[in-house]
């Protein structure tokens, strides 16, 4: 696919099945997510894979975070519990902060955000979709030490991976001149 072509026209998709990319497809991926721009070469970028049993594991982890919550319905107890299920595969984007006197906890996020962009593009490059995902079960230290991350890693959003169900939704065309000024 046409690389303009692509970013240009990727949408998030609303429902995700199988299937998803190959361990071929995502090591070739995980190669393009890597060449995110990364200020002192820190490397702050890491994934984990989920899918099959995984996605029960991330359930799990899930529905027993929303127990531990003192206000909530049962309604957002099962929302919790049966998030993972709603693609058959996801991408826990973890940044790892590295102490350096010239690149702040900002420019790691950054890098990792932009590795997640790139993740998403060589996805819709294979004709995969996905949607990235954040809120209260991202930004989450229950959560992130019930994945075995350390202190210093924090998981910047879940990006839901497959193939797309239904027609791709339409957005509006942007104006750049709404976006864009010069000096």
């Amino acid at each position: 696919m046409d690389a303009i072509k692509n970013i240009t026209n990727r949408v998030s998709a609303r429902e995700l099945a199988k299937p998803y990319p190959t361990s071929e497809e995502m090591a070739l991926v995980y190669k393009g997510a890597l060449r995110a721009p990364d200020h002192a070469w820190l490397r702050p970028s890491s994934f984990i894979e989920v899918k099959n049993n995984g996605l029960d594991k991330l359930s799990k982890i899930f529905h027993d975070y929303a127990l531990s919550l003192s206000d909530i319905s049962n309604e957002v107890i099962e929302k919790y519990k049966n998030a993972p299920y709603r693609a058959p595969m996801i991408i826990i984007l973890v940044n790892t902060y590295k102490e350096h006197p010239k690149v702040p906890s900002i420019e790691q996020k950054l890098s990792t955000a932009t590795a997640a962009q790139n993740i998403i593009l060589a996805l819709n490059a294979m004709k995969y979709s996905s949607i990235w995902r954040t809120g209260k079960l991202a930004f989450n230290e229950n959560i992130q030490k019930a994945l075995g991350l350390k202190n210093n890693q924090e998981i910047l959003g879940y990006l839901y991976v497959g193939t797309e169900v239904g027609k791709t939704k339409k957005i509006p065309s942007l104006d750049i001149d709404d976006f864009v000024s010069y000096l």
